[in-house]
């Protein structure tokens, strides 16, 4: 049987939206985990007294996690569809996951934003939306879950009242209704709209969450195979008879045997010698694939997290400095040109230094709402968007976002939670 065609799938939303819950449920009604695993952990759920959560227990297999009650790390399930196979990539909810989120999504070819019905949009709904689109998400699933909640009881115009919130959301940061969303009431813990139509709710015409699955659309792989290769290293390995084996996912472009390659920012260059992916040889891979890889002339000491592989005759770009159109998410006080927080670019965490906030945006429509004049500094706070000047405080690989989507978003991290994200607009290359 030919393999079916491969998506992955980030789960977003408010921590107690129930997103773990929908995830727990969907891998039960495709058959990945059993009743009995569920009817398990149902009973330890209800001797700590946290009934109903039985199903997020599935994913949140870490023991941590299951003591908290949230989710954590991200979590990678496989399940099946009809037409597809999806990699589920979980996505934490509390904010100071919001790192994890932004590693996650950024490998993500659509998402499922779970909203609750009981509770509507939250803070948290907000910021997952401006965050998913920021990191290049294009098509969506809302869950409008909890629908069996005595508060809502499979109320219609409950319904249509938070699709109505959450559509404005979705518009003011530009996604496209009804092209790139399909909204769905849902009850992850009761079964409603999962894996068949709902008895409960007959006035709802539209595709259950398995149907809308199967319609999403496959991201064009091919723009993407016919760039420059970039591979962001996540590890260096020794391993015996091999050697030095760097590790990482190939955002663009290829990786054959043979390739003349470079690391940068470090400049070291060699020839790949093997390429294996889930512990098999392969002569070449691609976009999205994770890999080991051996490289002739290269050393453990030469490279390390952070570097970027690309082909000798077009190197990544190493910045001196870059200019970005950023989200501030959650900032305790204003920040001010010389801010140096610490920027999530692709592996590499770096501090960088905002040099010059050159426009405030509206954060809606992003258009200009403020310009810098000698004479007026510009300073941001929670919920501004902007266009900013920033200078790496050591050498960094940051591309482009229009010519390397993949390679061009970051977050900004300080006192342990993320206080923006953002895209690359403009680069000064180093020497240049």
């Amino acid at each position: 049987m030919a393999e079916k065609p491969h998506m992955n799938l980030v789960f977003i939303g408010h921590v107690d939206h129930g997103k773990s819950t929908t995830v727990g449920r969907i891998l039960l009604d495709a058959g990945i985990i059993r009743q009995e695993e569920v009817d398990k952990y149902r009973a330890e759920a209800e001797a700590k007294g946290k009934a109903t959560f039985e199903f997020a227990w599935v994913m949140d297999d870490l023991k941590e996690e299951r003591e908290r009650g949230v989710t954590i790390d991200i979590a990678h399930r496989r399940f099946d569809t009809q037409k597809y196979y999806f990699t589920i990539i979980d996505a934490p909810g509390h904010r100071d996951f919001v790192k994890n989120m932004i590693t996650g999504t950024s490998q993500a070819d659509a998402a499922v934003l779970v909203c609750s019905a009981a509770e509507g949009v939250q803070e948290q709904t907000r910021e997952h939306i401006f965050l998913s689109r920021t990191l290049g998400i294009r098509q969506m699933i809302v869950a409008i879950n909890k629908m069996d909640r005595q508060e809502v009881a499979y109320s219609e115009a409950k319904f249509n009242q938070v699709k109505e919130d959450v559509t404005k959301l979705l518009k003011g940061v530009g996604f496209k209704i009804p092209e790139e969303v399909t909204f769905i009431p849902i009850s992850a813990f009761k079964d409603d709209n999962i894996n068949k139509s709902s008895p409960n709710m007959p006035w709802y015409k539209g595709p259950y969450l398995m149907q809308a699955l199967d319609a999403l659309k496959l991201p064009d792989k091919k723009g993407i195979e016919q760039k420059a290769l970039r591979l962001p290293i996540q590890d260096v390995y020794t391993i015996t008879g091999i050697g030095t084996v760097p590790v990482g996912r190939i955002e663009t472009g290829t990786m054959k045997i043979g390739d003349k390659v470079i690391f940068m920012p470090s400049g070291k260059v060699g020839e790949v010698k093997s390429v294996e992916m889930h512990h098999e040889q392969m002569q070449s891979a691609g976009p999205g694939d994770n890999v080991g890889f051996n490289v002739r002339g290269i050393d453990k000491n030469d490279v390390k997290r952070g570097e970027v592989v690309g082909p000798a005759s077009n190197p990544p770009s190493v910045v001196e400095s870059f200019t970005a159109r950023i989200q501030v998410l959650n900032h305790p006080s204003v920040i001010t040109e010389g801010y140096t927080p610490i920027f999530h670019i692709n592996t590499a965490h770096v501090a960088c230094t905002f040099t010059e906030i050159q426009q405030k945006l509206n954060p809606k429509t992003g258009a200009p709402a403020e310009t810098r004049s000698p004479d007026k500094l510009i300073t941001l706070q929670t919920g501004d968007a902007a266009v900013v000047k920033i200078t790496p405080t050591r050498p960094v690989v940051i591309e482009k976002y229009e010519e390397f989507p993949q390679m061009g978003r970051f977050a900004v991290r300080d006192m342990g939670q993320t206080v923006a994200a953002g895209i690359v607009i403009g680069i000064t290359k180093r020497g240049s």
